[in-house]
């Protein structure tokens, strides 16, 4: 069965950190670009990381560049992302999609997680 699992998320203070884990069953993620997404309330879905599988280049949106970081385990058939400093606008469900290549529209994602709530607060 082809499926993404995500792990992590939760309740934190304005400037504390979390980690999410994306593991993919049924694919490897060594054949896909994984991206971070996140929804916030009321707000369209949007891209805010992604590591592609040709060579392993990651990009970020500007508002997290530098606080967050998003990685794989092959091994573990695991994408990750770090989350730094975080501030209250991070806010959102996040997600984890599988797609052929990270430029690509929200739509073109193939596989989808199903989601994990980050509550930034003050």
């Amino acid at each position: 069965q082809v499926q993404l699992v995500q792990s992590g998320g939760g309740l934190v203070q304005s400037g504390g950190s979390l980690r999410l884990s994306c593991a993919a069953s049924g694919f490897s993620v060594d054949n896909f670009d994984i991206g971070w997404f996140r929804q916030g309330a009321g707000k369209d879905r949007e891209r805010i990381a992604c590591i592609s599988h040709q060579g392993g280049g990651s990009s970020y949106l500007s508002s997290v560049n530098g606080r967050f970081t998003i990685s794989r385990d092959t091994a573990k058939n695991t994408v990750y992302l770090q989350m730094n400093n975080l501030k209250t606008e991070d806010t959102a469900v996040y997600y984890c999609g599988a797609s052929a290549f990270c430029g690509g529209y929200v739509q073109e994602v193939i596989h989808w997680g199903q989601g994990t709530q980050v509550t930034v607060s003050s």
